[in-house]
Formats: C-alpha cells, structure tokens, sequence
C-alpha cells in the first residue's frame, strides 16, 4: 500500500480577518494556495464550500484558522512550507497570529486516495498535544516514515 502526508495547522488570528491587522495575510493567501496548488508533490488542500472563502474558520473560535493538506511525501511539503515564498507568510506571522501554547501542527501518513476531514486533523493534533511525536502523529522536527506495507 502506498502511502501519502497529510498535515494539518492551525492559527489563532489576532483579529477578524476582515481587519486591517489582517489585511497583509489575506492579500497573500490566493497566491500562496496557487503556489501550494501547482507545487511538486502536491496532492490536496481543504477548502471552504463557500465561493470565495479564503481560509477555513471552526465554530468554535472564527479566529482560529485550519489549514489541511496532503502531500505525496515529507520532501514535497517541507520544500514548499520552507523553501518557496510560503516561507514569507512564516517570517511574519507574528504580525498576524497569536501564540497558541499546546501543538499547532501535526503530521501523519494516510493510504493513498484517502482525504482527512478537519475531525480526523483535530484528533491528530490532540493525539499529539497528549502522546507527542510518534507513528501516529508527528512533527516536522521529529519525523517518522511511512507504514510498510
């Protein structure tokens, strides 16, 4: 069976995403979801029913931003979070976002074909916030490989 990468994040905005704090991280996002879109490796990325809707937002919080995407491998999504202008969005967001304390990302393998809802991304996130890094979910600082199989 082969495997794929799916991640999920999330990001606590400081404020409405339709702020002028905001702004400089809205006017990006069509730009860098086309560039996730045509990157090497790419196989999916979450987006809202919504026509024109930008980001996903959960009821919970509507400042709480979840990104989920799947990737062919580990090399594919860490080239473009790290080495293409994403890496921009990074530099800044402290502009933006919010320090949240416990894991704001995680990492996990899923059959080929397989799309995770944004419930299987949060139980990756809270399976790591409680058991840290392993098979199950991980980071990119503490990677772990495919299943065999």
């Amino acid at each position: 069976m082969k495997y794929h990468l799916a991640q999920i994040n999330v990001a606590l905005a400081k404020e409405a995403l339709d702020s002028a704090t905001m702004k400089g991280f809205v006017d990006r996002l069509d730009e860098i979801n086309e560039l996730a879109d045509h990157s090497p490796g790419f196989v999916w990325r979450l987006q809202s029913d919504v026509r024109d809707e930008k980001t996903i937002q959960t009821l919970d919080n509507p400042l709480l931003i979840v990104n989920m995407s799947v990737w062919e491998d580990l090399a594919s999504l860490k080239h473009y979070v790290y080495k293409s202008v994403h890496v921009e969005l990074i530099r800044d967001r402290e502009a933006w976002f919010n320090k949240i304390a416990e894991a704001h990302q995680a990492l996990w393998w899923v059959p080929e074909g397989h799309l995770p809802s944004v419930e299987e991304g949060k139980a990756k996130l809270e399976y790591l916030q409680q058991n840290g890094v392993g098979p199950k979910a991980f980071n990119f600082a503490k990677p772990s490989p495919p299943p065999q199989g």
